[in-house]
Order: C-alpha cells, then sequence, then structure tokens
C-alpha cells in the first residue's frame, strides 16, 4: 500500500493559509531560500511511496524553528560553495531540522535552538526529541567536526559556504530502518528527484552558487544532472560521505576530506586566508 505523506506544505505551527503567499519584493536572500523550500513542500506533498517506505518524516516542517533559524543565521548573502547532502538521517536533520545536524554541534557550535514538534505520524522506533536527543549522528559529527577544526568559528564558514539537503524527506521502513531516496522504487525515485533537481537548480541560482559539493556519490550524481546546461556554469565535484556505513569513510574521513578539500582549494578559504577561491585547473 503506498504511503500518503501527511506533512503539510508549511511550518505546521503557523496558519496553511498564510504560507505559501508571495513575499515582498524586497525580501532577503534567507526570505527568498526558505520560500523556495515551502514552494519544494507542496510539490512534494503530491506523491506517494509504495513499500519498502512507512512512514516519512519532514524535518522543515515539524522542525521549522531551527531550521529557519538556521537558515536566517548563515544565509544572508550569496554562496560561492554549496556542500549539497543527499537527505535528513535519523538523528541529524530529522532532530534539529539543521542538514548533517548532530546535537551537539547544532547546539553549542552552530548556536541554533528552537522548538521541534512531533512529526503527523511518528515511527515509535524512530521518536523525535529534537535537541534533547541523546544520540549522536556519527555522519553529522564528522562532518561538521572537520569544518569546526578547520574554521574555528561558524561565521568563517559561512562566509563563503552553505550546507543544504537535496531531498528534505526522511523515509523509514515499517520497521524503522533508515532508507535513502536510493532504496526506493524507481518510479517513485525519479519523480522525487526531478522535483528536488528543480528545486536545487532554483537554489543554486538564488544563491550565485560556483562549486557544488556533493557529500556522497549519490548527491554528486544528482547534482551533475540537475546544473547540467546552467549559465553561469556551475562547477560540481564530489566528497567522501561520512557515514559509519562506508569502510573507506570509517579507515580516516577526516585525513581524506582535507585533502580533498586541499585539491579544490577549498582550505585557504575555509581558513579565512583568502577572500575567494582559487580557480581549479
Amino acid at each position: 500500500m503506498a504511503v500518503s505523506q501527511t506533512f503539510l506544505p508549511g511550518p505546521t505551527h503557523e496558519p496553511a493559509g498564510a504560507l505559501m503567499e508571495p513575499l515582498p519584493c524586497s525580501q532577503s536572500l534567507a526570505e527568498g531560500f526558505l520560500e523556495e523550500e515551502l514552494r519544494l513542500n507542496a510539490e512534494l506533498h503530491q506523491l506517494q511511496f509504495p513499500e519498502p517506505v512507512g512512514v516519512i518524516y519532514n524535518p522543515v516542517d515539524y522542525a521549522w524553528e531551527p531550521h529557519r533559524n538556521y537558515v536566517t543565521r548563515y544565509c544572508q548573502g550569496p554562496k560561492e560553495v554549496l556542500f549539497l547532502g543527499m537527505n535528513p538521517g535519523p538523528f541529524g536533520m530529522a532532530q534539529t531540522g539543521v542538514p548533517f545536524g548532530e546535537v551537539n554541534v547544532v547546539r553549542d557550535w552552530l548556536g541554533i535552538g528552537g522548538s521541534v514538534l512531533t512529526p503527523p505520524q511518528e515511527h515509535p522506533k524512530r521518536p523525535v526529541l529534537g535537541l534533547e536527543c541523546t544520540q549522536s549522528e556519527v555522519s553529522g559529527a564528522r562532518f561538521w567536526g572537520l569544518f569546526r577544526a578547520l574554521c574555528g568559528q561558524p561565521q568563517v564558514f559561512f562566509r563563503h559556504c552553505f550546507v543544504h539537503n537535496l531531498c528534505p524527506l526522511l523515509f523509514l521502513a515499517p520497521s524503522g530502518r533508515n532508507l535513502t531516496p536510493a532504496d526506493l522504487p524507481a518510479k517513485q525515485r525519479e519523480q522525487l528527484l526531478a522535483i528536488c533537481e528543480a528545486a536545487l537548480r532554483r537554489q543554486v541560482q538564488r544563491l550565485g552558487v560556483r562549486l557544488v559539493v556533493g557529500v556522497g556519490r549519490l548527491a554528486e550524481q544528482r547534482a551533475r544532472r540537475a546544473l547540467a546546461g546552467l549559465a553561469p556554469e556551475v562547477q560540481v565535484e564530489g566528497l567522501l560521505h561520512p557515514s559509519p556505513r562506508s569502510p573507506q569513510a570509517n579507515k580516516g574521513w577526516e585525513a581524506a576530506a582535507r585533502e580533498r578539500l586541499q585539491e579544490l582549494g577549498l582550505l585557504p578559504l575555509l581558513r579565512n586566508e583568502c577572500t575567494t577561491r582559487p580557480s581549479t585547473p
């Protein structure tokens, strides 16, 4: 039986009729980014997903408050580099509303707070506890831990960079097992990602991004597909995913990631040693 999505096409604690009203022409970059996310939510709300999907979470909906705080605090100007994840993890963004959002990093380094509501449909094995969640997301701890070590302060990272997910939805099997978009039936996967890729194109153009770094092979592949032919051209590269499921990442993700960032000419930018990214050969 297909799973109908029960999340609303916008934040659950605001009147639904007011969500999609056009923002003023003088809207900030962050307001425009958030409006585009609500547009994406509305489009995804029309989809249905058959087995193996049992439950769907959308933290841009129920964790709207911390998500909005993240965007409005750190997306105040154009971004040269966008680090692109695939979709939320059950102990990261699903809890905090922040991409790769390991609770301790979100609260203590990024300084993000806010109320996290209960999803309309919650799996008993994957409760949403918000910033009270005690289980650390390894991927998020590795990802943000690297940039904390490189940048010192979040303002240094976000001066030129931003982090976003291609798809805002978390998929769970009836057992509670995390499903990635790659685990979905082909037809539903392509419907889902076609909508998400169109939204990514609009967001990349909105932010003025010159380089997208896909975190993980699938995010890189879909970014290449989504951004092909854009003018001005957007460079797409890849970064090893920090997942504990990856034997390669478990052998030393931080060292491998530092080497890759060096290859991409990003280390000086992340260390605040230069104002623009050197051109890559």
